[in-house]
């Protein structure tokens, strides 16, 4: 297809149509709300003759302002509320790239790379700027709670290396990547919802309610940190068969 000549209904109907099972490992929100978002978003691109890479660039530029603003503003309804919407769009426009690229015939290395090294950015700067906005503009400062930001912010960053890492190795072997689609269920999905990222973006919208957003962090921190342990189990005895 050509961006320019391709109307929204018929970008939005192709993306639609060739839309394929999800991957076994894919959280809730992942799959039923940002997929559905990225769907709308990829067909309003396609349509301006954007390209993959400028979709990354947009989705970059809304997640780091609001992780910038995580450090610059003190926490209150309003600027959770920014910040949440923030990462909510970037995280929305994320899965708008892939889908922009299978609407132009296919992404390319380069794409993959930057879309997989904004990712890696996001994750581990998002967790150590809530550690700098609670230090600077909460009673939390010097407190030991402030421990689940790091905590949060390792998980994260081991976590992805272990999903990237465990599809190189496959592929080199030619095995199913551990991200293959059609495996998942509904069940399985509601399940890991806690270890959404797009979970991890709306609970910004409590960022002016101090006491309870840093509880519910610390959930979110301990399910991630759960999921990790028990995932690595799994991962070492896949890499021990191949």
């Amino acid at each position: 297809m050509q961006g320019q000549s391709t109307s929204f209904r018929e970008a939005f109907a192709s993306l639609k149509a060739a839309q394929k099972g999800h991957a076994r490992g894919a959280p809730a929100y992942s799959v039923y709300v940002n997929r559905r978002i990225g769907r709308v978003l990829a067909a309003f691109a396609h349509t301006r003759g954007w390209s993959p890479n400028q979709v990354t660039a947009i989705s970059a530029a809304h997640t780091f302002v609001g992780i910038a603003l995580i450090v610059a503003l003190p926490p209150s309804w309003w600027s959770g509320l920014l910040i949440g919407v923030l990462l909510a769009l970037g995280y929305a426009w994320d899965s708008a790239d892939g889908q922009v690229a299978r609407l132009r015939g296919g992404g390319s290395v380069a794409g993959e790379w930057l879309d997989h090294f904004v990712d890696a950015a996001k994750l581990s700067l998002l967790h150590l700027a809530v550690l700098v906005g609670l230090w600077l503009h909460t009673p939390l400062r010097d407190n030991a709670w402030l421990l689940v930001p790091l905590v949060f912010s390792a998980t994260s960053t081991v976590t992805f290396f272990g999903m990237l890492l465990n599809d190189l190795l496959k592929a080199s072997r030619s095995v199913a990547s551990t991200h293959s689609r059609g495996g998942g269920t509904l069940l399985r999905s509601t399940v890991l919802l806690p270890t959404d990222f797009g979970v991890v973006c709306l609970i910004f919208l409590l960022w002016g309610w101090t006491e309870g957003f840093i509880v519910l962090y610390a959930l979110l921190a301990f399910a991630a940190l759960a999921f990790l342990a028990l995932a690595s189990v799994k991962w070492f005895r896949e890499m021990k068969s191949l």
